[in-house]
């Protein structure tokens, strides 16, 4: 995908003859060029990442932090160590560090990572600590990714998000809507609280649906690792088409820095996880990773391009397709949303292909596809090669067809369920198993890694 923006150029705003003006020039740079300036921020998360992860293993060992094999659905052979997350969170915040000091090129102009990000970075590393460690109550998971949503909403990073989808029907900003005496509403407040509701929908689902997904070796590292470099390609296409009022007040550097941070640290995490795993992520590494991804792509509308998040998004479709199912499922069956099955595409995926790595690999096949298909629709959107409306059609034709599996799964696994509680009570005798058996006792579960798919 990198072959996507090797020639697009990086225009910056032009300088006035001053003093800055001799740091950089003023007129193009290539992609190449741009992201030679942030080559150290990639190393650092990955290397940082990669030597730290041991000492991590070994720190959760002397902890007792590990995941113990059983008969049911944690079937892996001998006792893995949790907090793999955490290697993963000093990488990406050595790489964030970094970028503060030696990014130089067309990159150096760039403004840095908001310190509301770091927060949230912060906040959610915790929980998902707090979560490896003593078992929190799900209720505490959510505030605690509510307390990062949150700090992202008060420096507006994502609120704009709604403006391109609303401002058709309701107008621009500025636009009032209602006026009742000295009390007024204008499309801006619409904008503002819708796109602050959205950061909350993202933060959630995205980090749990990362936390679903991490439930076979290497699989949530390995599938964060090509969105990361889907959704690079796109912030890189992005900055070549800007044209920068501010440079320091853009977000196009914080995208860039973000994805190789995160891009860094999975790939210096992923050999230690990839089957046979020494390490696991635990919710600190999902938690993070899906945070990360979701502020990746809430940063690409920043200006209200709604429709390049919907691009991201279709990056990030198999944790959603995932998630879409693991709700319809349980939804009903009529469990609880928090209950654990072996049922998750991965779950899926391993028993019809015979064996994890199988399994894995045919998954990073298809985010991959979904990557590409992601980055072509943006990149296509970015050139005005395609009109925004198509976008939406192509988005609703994929979310649409990905809704429409999962319900028909989850009916099939409800009508199969239905269907052998039936048998079962019409019989008192020794039988063959009833049309639905088979699959049912599949449910108690063939996760080759631990209850993170839950």
């Amino acid at each position: 995908m990198s072959q996507l923006t090797s020639d697009l150029p990086v225009r910056l705003p032009d300088l006035p003859p001053a003093d800055s003006a001799t740091l950089v020039g003023s007129t193009a740079f290539s992609a190449i060029e741009f992201l030679n300036g942030y080559a150290l921020v990639f190393l650092a998360a990955f290397l940082i990442t990669l030597l730290a992860t041991p000492f991590v293993r070994r720190l959760a060992i002397s902890m007792d932090i590990i995941d113990r094999p059983d008969e049911a659905r944690k079937l892996h052979k001998f006792p893995i160590a949790y907090l793999g997350g955490f290697a993963v969170f000093l990488g990406v915040m050595t790489a964030i560090g970094v970028s503060l000091f030696v990014v130089d090129g067309p990159g150096g102009l760039l403004g840095p990572v908001p310190l509301s990000i770091v927060i949230g970075i912060l906040a959610i590393t915790f929980t998902g600590l707090a979560d490896d460690v003593w078992g929190w109550d799900p209720r505490l998971k959510i505030a605690g990714q509510l307390v990062a949503a949150a700090a992202l909403a008060i420096q507006d990073i994502g609120t704009r998000v709604a403006e391109g989808a609303l401002a058709p029907f309701l107008g621009e900003a500025g636009t009032t809507l209602v006026a009742m005496g000295p009390v007024s509403v204008e499309t801006g407040d619409v904008f503002y609280w819708t796109g602050t509701a959205l950061i909350a929908f993202f933060v959630l689902g995205g980090c749990n649906a990362m936390n679903l997904i991490d439930g076979l070796d290497g699989l949530c590292s390995g599938t964060a690792a090509i969105m990361a470099t889907a959704l690079l390609v796109l912030s890189i296409a992005l900055a070549a088409g800007v044209d920068f009022d501010d440079p320091f007040d853009s977000m196009a550097g914080t995208r860039v820095v973000l994805c190789l941070a995160l891009l860094g640290a999975v790939l210096g995490f992923l050999p230690w996880n990839f089957n046979p795993a020494v390490i696991f992520l635990g919710d600190c590494g999902s938690l993070l990773i899906g945070y990360l991804l979701v502020v990746i792509i809430l940063l690409l509308g920043e200006h209200g391009e709604t429709h390049l998040v919907i691009a991201g998004l279709i990056v990030f479709a198999l944790p959603i397709m995932d998630t879409a199912l693991a709700i319809l499922r349980r939804k009903l069956a009529g469990v609880s949303m928090s209950q654990a099955d072996a049922n998750h595409i991965h779950h899926l995926a391993k028993r019809s292909l015979g064996g994890v790595k199988s399994a894995v690999v045919v998954l990073y096949g298809v985010t991959l596809l979904f990557g590409i298909f992601g980055v072509i629709l943006g990149i296509l959107a970015i050139e005005q090669v395609v009109r925004l409306r198509l976008i939406y059609a192509a988005a609703i034709v994929a979310f649409g067809g990905i809704g429409a599996v999962a319900l028909k799964s989850a009916l099939r696994n409800r009508w199969l369920a239905q269907g052998s509680g039936a048998s079962a009570a019409s019989t008192t005798t020794a039988a063959p198993a009833a049309p639905g058996e088979e699959d049912k006792t599949t449910l108690t579960g063939t996760s080759e890694q631990t209850a993170q798919s839950a």
